[in-house]
């Protein structure tokens, strides 16, 4: 067993350094004065690093915060809106709905118990033989 996870490790080890490389090369850091620009290859976003206390601080630049802020501004128009429209469209159904989606169930029920009972009956009259 232990022979099997070495061997599991060594194969998989490859792969995981594959998939650290992969997101290493995902940004690309410059230095721009006292701070770093950094360009996330995949999407394009760019964002505004800068080094506190030891640690690399990134925030959105100007232009992709209003672009943020416009796109949430507009979901929340858009949910506010679903929210209003829901609450009206949200009716109760009438008598007559209910009545034909009782009687629906009605026969569905009846059909089932018919079901049941024919196998049942079936059960009755050729039972199975027993072999314990």
């Amino acid at each position: 067993m232990k022979a099997f996870v070495i061997t599991l490790g060594v194969f998989l080890m490859p792969l995981a350094a594959a998939a650290a490389e992969a997101d290493a090369s995902r940004f690309q850091l410059e230095k721009s004065g006292d701070h770093f620009v950094r360009l996330d290859r995949q999407t394009g976003a760019m964002s505004i690093c800068q080094d506190k206390d030891g640690a690399l601080v990134c925030r959105m630049a100007a232009d992709e915060r209003a672009a943020y802020e416009d796109e949430l501004d507009r979901l929340a128009k858009r949910v506010t809106a679903l929210e209003q429209g829901g609450v009206a469209q949200r009716a109760l159904p009438s008598d007559a709905e209910v009545d034909r989606s009782i009687s629906i169930m009605e026969r569905m029920m009846k059909s089932f118990m018919g079901m049941v009972k024919e196998f049942q009956a079936e059960e009755n009259t050729n039972p199975l033989p027993q072999k314990t």
